[in-house]
């Protein structure tokens, strides 16, 4: 069950929960997203798939889109993420990089002609692997607030407490690790080799470490220093399922729409363990020894992620080009913690956070066995409460990629670059903003089978 230890009982421990330790609702956003990790093919173009289909990748999107595929496939995709971050506290900057490898999807598609005289031509099995989000990041942040949260030591026995009522600086470091995983299985059919329609089972993972240090450090008039340290390790780990449904419908040769639906990620199993440590340091010249709080805690919960509409259009010029474009909508409003005393952080959902749009533009064009590809990708941050509703939070990037055909097998290599602010609050709101410039370079190899 969710920690219901009050802040009064938090101050009068001398523990003091800032704002900058992840919230529920922090959480709740976080595990939510999705950074459109798919074969080279499909991030070069951005993860416009939604009317394309025919990529193992495209059935996340669309379930329909498996039947597109006219030959069976299968796929392995290595990825290298970077991010470099750029703290910004009380006019200091920092900077700081992290970088991420590993595979990131593997499946297949299978695909039948029908063996009868029907009209539905052809039929698809599909299951696919895939990262949705990488947690792995790193951070620090220095500078001087003028502000404080600890004026006195737990340790002090004399009466009156000593005053530390001077800021000397504040020292910041977050490391994350872990991921969001999916592992979906399809299956989808083409009627009259025009209305392509599918459903999709999705296994969702979830692992998450967040180690955070704060360090302010006080002075008195006469110089002493109060030097304080709290250390905050959290892991959490869970697993969820969803429901996906969706069609594409192909008017001609060039145009495709595509509309889908994919079913909230319910999380009936979150298990959380919760580490804090205080620690006040021994100020020797008045005789304060050093004093230590310890909080650990476990506990488990449930977790409704939101649902997503996809719709989607395609324009295909023969076997030359394309242009294919993605509108999802994600209703961040409805997530719900359940199982705990979250009554406060689902009313924040529903009060300060809003439903988000995401525009994804996609294109390639063949020279021969060459394919060059590009896209675009915009995406809103739900969260109205920090940076001030500017939109500056938002997400927006870029993609490039080539691709060749050697007959049975191809091989497909794509580029993404990302940037966004995060704004956190420490004593003031937004007073720690942080840049993220994240550049992603994938490789696929694709095999006919």
């Amino acid at each position: 069950m969710k920690r219901i230890l009050t802040f009064a009982i938090l101050i009068a421990s001398t523990f003091t929960a800032f704002s900058q330790s992840l919230g529920y609702n922090d959480l709740g956003i976080l595990f939510s997203k999705d950074d459109n990790f798919g074969t080279a093919r499909f991030e070069a173009m951005s993860g416009a798939f939604g009317a394309l289909g025919g990529d193992i990748s495209a059935f996340g999107i669309n379930p329909a889109g498996s039947a597109v595929a006219k030959k069976s496939m299968a796929s392995i995709t290595l990825n290298n993420r970077n991010t470099e971050y750029l703290a910004n506290y009380y006019g200091n900057t920092t900077n700081s990089q992290d970088d991420f490898f590993n595979i990131s999807q593997a499946g297949a598609i299978l695909s039948f002609d029908t063996a009868y005289n029907s009209e539905w031509n052809r039929f698809a099995l599909s299951f696919n692997y895939r990262v949705k989000k990488d947690f792995d990041g790193f951070y620090t942040a220095t500078g001087n607030s003028n502000r404080l949260f600890y004026t006195e030591h737990a340790g002090d026995t004399n009466t009156p407490k000593r005053e530390f009522d001077a800021s000397v600086d504040q020292f910041i470091s977050s490391r994350t690790r872990g991921q969001s995983s999916v592992f979906n299985l399809g299956f989808s059919a083409v009627h009259q080799n025009k209305l392509f329609v599918g459903g999709s089972l999705n296994f969702h993972d979830l692992e998450f470490r967040r180690e955070y240090l704060f360090n302010e450090v006080n002075d008195d008039a006469a110089g002493n220093i109060l030097d304080v340290e709290e250390f905050k390790d959290s892991r959490i780990q869970g697993s969820g399922f969803s429901l996906g449904l969706g069609f594409i419908y192909k008017f001609n040769q060039n145009l495709r729409l595509g509309l889908a639906y994919e079913t909230p990620t319910w999380y009936q199993e979150v298990l959380e363990d919760y580490y804090d440590e205080l620690l006040m340091k021994e100020v020797s010249a008045l005789n304060i020894p050093q004093d230590r709080d310890i909080i650990e805690e476990g506990y488990l919960y449930k977790f409704k992620s939101p649902s997503r509409i996809t719709a989607s259009g395609a324009y295909v010029i023969g076997k030359k080009g394309l242009i294919s474009v993605d509108y999802t909508y994600r209703d961040y409003k409805n997530i719900k913690f359940r199982d705990g005393n979250f009554s406060q952080e689902n009313a924040n959902f529903a009060n300060n956070y809003r439903n988000t749009q995401a525009l994804n533009i996609g294109t390639e064009w063949r020279f021969d066995k060459m394919s060059i590809r590009g896209g675009y990708h915009y995406e809103k941050d739900p969260n109205l409460l920090l940076g001030g509703n500017t939109n500056k939070d938002n997400v927006q990037g870029y993609s490039a990629g080539l691709g060749y055909n050697f007959g049975n097998m191809k091989f497909d290599l794509s580029y993404s670059k990302f940037e966004n602010k995060q704004f956190y609050t420490i004593y003031n709101a937004d007073d720690l903003n942080i840049n993220n410039n994240t550049s992603r370079v994938s490789a696929t190899l694709t095999f006919s089978l």
